[in-house]
């Protein structure tokens, strides 16, 4: 691979498998989720630090308005897909969010009762959660071919992971002296920070990229079709499916964790919990940066993609079983970290290869629907079954871990199953499920 004259680009090129000519590419969309995470995880942990104030059954209720919520928001960003101008969509959608955070900013600055606002902020947080990262990388897998992202996906993921670091760093030691409330504003004006580096992976894409290829329906105009495509390509596409189950019970783990953390850190005040939470996110994020930058990739192109989408669903099935032997807050601390570490910087990056086998327009209408939709539909029945668990039938920490060990089971399984799928031939598995979109695509236009 050729030389570059900057030194930064040339060390990347000697640790990883970036190509010369996918230097700038790779730089900006590490640079864009860099800032993105890092406002997110501002945000993050005061929204959880909220939670302990309220019951299971309270929480459980935010997470089932959360689905709804979600839902009706994939509803209208379906319309905005199909309608706006490709090239405005991505950075539009980031500038809205920014200013609906601005607007919380306002209301608690001026609110005396702030529970509804609280409550209203929790969910909207977890609405933003998966919708800025999915569209992010519905963005990633538009701009990269389908071998580059085997090759790059876990290098821009470690992205993530260092603004994971630089986010909860600020609540982690600033919560007690700037205020919750600013700390909204700043996440607010952090997400403007990625909109001129959309335009510029834009540009590269047909340039030192030339993957203008990738998608030429309508390159620069809107996407067309049903605004509503994206929930029938889901449910009659089998492939899609397949992963929204894979993400469905991904939810079961993280739900069964988050509830017993939030109980447990119950006796907190607010900013001790906002800062445990960050301090949480900082271990996690650092753990994590090594391996997506340096391990996932390996990973992949050595093992393959079944062993590396099913690697943690097994660990933290192990890690599961451990919890039942000895359920201590101590383990469900390490367990937690364990699990979004080896989420961020590996089943994330490789779930989001999967979307490079479909078209356009299933990546930016379907993709909202299984990212977010599915997954919050997942909190909401599994938020459900643990309270159920715990204040129903009155079960501990250890009976719980035995059930979140089956559930963690059956997803290594799925991923399994799906890491197969993608390795088939192309021509039985991505023309196939390009098809079936399409054809869906044109029934519900029809």
């Amino acid at each position: 691979m050729p030389a570059s004259n900057n030194p930064i680009t040339n060390f990347l090129i000697r640790v990883s498998k970036i190509e010369a000519s996918e230097a700038k590419a790779v730089f900006s969309s590490f640079l864009f989720v860099v800032v993105l995470m890092s406002a997110y995880y501002i945000l993050r942990p005061v929204r959880d630090a909220m939670a302990s104030d309220w019951s299971d059954a309270e929480v459980s209720w935010l997470w089932t308005l959360n689905f709804f919520i979600s839902t009706a928001v994939v509803a209208v960003y379906g319309i905005a897909v199909s309608r706006f101008r490709f090239r405005l969509l991505v950075p539009g959608m980031y500038a809205i969010f920014a200013l609906t955070f601005v607007v919380f900013y306002l209301l608690a600055s001026n609110s005396v009762d702030r529970t509804l606002i609280d409550k209203s902020f929790y969910v909207w947080v977890s609405v933003f959660s998966l919708f800025h990262i999915s569209v992010f990388w519905s963005f990633m897998s538009d701009l990269f071919s389908k071998e580059q992202a085997g090759r790059l996906f876990s290098i821009i993921a470690a992205g993530a992971s260092v603004g994971g670091l630089i986010g909860p760093s600020i609540p982690s030691f600033f919560s007690a002296s700037l205020g919750t409330d600013n700390l909204m504003l700043i996440a607010s004006l952090m997400l403007l920070i990625p909109i001129p580096i959309i335009f510029y992976l834009q540009s590269l894409k047909s340039s030192e990229l030339g993957n203008q290829e990738l998608d030429i329906k309508n390159p620069s105009g809107s996407i067309g079709g049903n605004p509503f495509a994206g929930f029938k390509m889901f449910f009659s596409n089998p492939y899609l499916l397949a992963i929204g189950l894979f993400i469905f019970l991904y939810t079961g783990i993280s739900s069964f964790v988050y509830f017993e953390l939030k109980n447990l850190l119950s006796g907190l005040s607010r900013p001790e919990r906002t800062a445990v939470w960050a301090q949480m996110d900082l271990a996690v994020n650092t753990l994590s940066i090594a391996t997506g930058l340096f391990a996932t990739s390996r990973i992949v192109t050595r093992f393959g993609m079944p062993t590396t989408i099913a690697l943690v669903p097994v660990m933290i099935c192990i890690g599961l079983l451990v919890l039942a032997v000895s359920p201590f807050l101590g383990a469900v601390v390490v367990l937690q970290v364990i699990r979004r570490a080896g989420n961020y910087a590996v089943t994330r990056p490789a779930r989001e290869m999967l979307f490079t086998r479909v078209d356009r327009e299933t990546r930016f209408k379907a993709k909202p629907v299984i990212d977010i939709v599915a997954y919050r539909g997942g909190d909401m029945l599994m938020a459900w079954l643990f309270t159920g668990l715990t204040q129903g039938l009155g079960l501990g920490l250890a009976a719980v871990a035995v059930v979140g060990a089956g559930i963690a089971a059956l997803w290594s399984l799925v991923g399994i199953y799906l890491g197969r799928w993608f390795e088939q031939d192309e021509t039985e598995s991505v023309d196939s499920a390009k098809e079936t979109g399409a054809m869906t695509a044109k029934g519900s236009a029809a």
